[in-house]
């Protein structure tokens, strides 16, 4: 028998969820039932998109607890939280040693701690208040009360030349999959992640140019040779939370592709 963590009747929590990789996922999780807290920034997109699938938005800056708190709160008050995904996240590109050698056109110690304290901290904030309020769920027939997906990048395999500050901060996202799952299996809750590659996304800006920049970029892709779709993505997130036997694991969605220096 196929073991499958039901959504229907649930809330979800999806941070980054106004646009890109979170907006595809929270739809995914929307069509399977759930209630969907669309946590992010972005009040007018996230509004938008709350309304398009029937959930909620809630303003949140992951770096803010007491946000963080608020959206675990509006989800569990909606219907009993089993599903989180963690994909609020910014980059940054900057040589650790600047090219005039001085201390001046180092990297940016204060960006270096922004990025670590969004795409790091921010989202085991997230994931210790959810899976607090999981923890009270009933448990399904298999004893799971729920599952959280973070989102990492290949840049914590490949980090490329610059990329100092994205790579230690999904990294970490990476380091700690393991750990935090073991932490969670004693409440029933499975906590995976996943590890995009080159993702067509905002990201890469619009029109002509754009379009040729990607093609460039997908040359670089094992294969398919192109850019993933924001909705590869989100039905591995979605498969990562609904598959009841997957479990402390880091799933690389990305072609194939390895990220040369540059």
């Amino acid at each position: 028998m196929l073991a499958s963590m039901e959504l229907t009747g649930s809330s979800a929590i999806v941070t980054g969820a106004a646009s890109g990789i979170g907006a595809a996922v929270a739809r995914q999780v929307a069509a399977r039932g759930a209630t969907v807290v669309v946590a992010d920034l972005q009040a007018e997109k996230g509004e938008a998109l709350a309304d398009e699938i029937g959930g909620v938005f809630a303003q949140v800056d992951v770096t803010d607890t007491a946000q963080v708190g608020d959206a675990v709160r509006v989800a569990a008050e909606i219907a009993p939280l089993r599903a989180v995904v963690n994909s609020a996240g910014i980059g940054w590109a900057q040589r650790t040693v600047g090219r005039e050698g001085t201390l001046e056109t180092a990297h940016d110690l204060g960006a270096f701690t922004k990025v670590i304290a969004i795409n790091l901290i921010g989202t085991f904030d997230m994931v210790r208040q959810a899976a607090t309020a999981m923890s009270h769920n009933e448990p399904d027939a298999d004893g799971c009360r729920g599952a959280i997906v973070n989102l990492a990048s290949v840049a914590a395999f490949d980090g490329q030349i610059g990329q100092a500050a994205y790579s230690a901060s999904k990294g970490g996202v990476v380091g700690m999959t393991l750990p935090v799952a073991r932490d969670l299996s004693a409440a029933g809750i499975r906590l995976n992640t996943v590890a995009p590659g080159l993702i067509d996304t905002p990201i890469y800006g619009e029109g002509e140019q754009a379009e040729a920049f990607k093609a460039k970029l997908g040359e670089s892709v094992l294969f398919p040779k192109r850019l993933g779709v924001p909705d590869e993505l989100a039905s591995m997130v979605v498969e990562c939370l609904t598959n009841s036997y997957m479990n402390g694991e880091t799933v690389r969605l990305d072609g194939g592709i390895r990220m040369p220096p540059k």
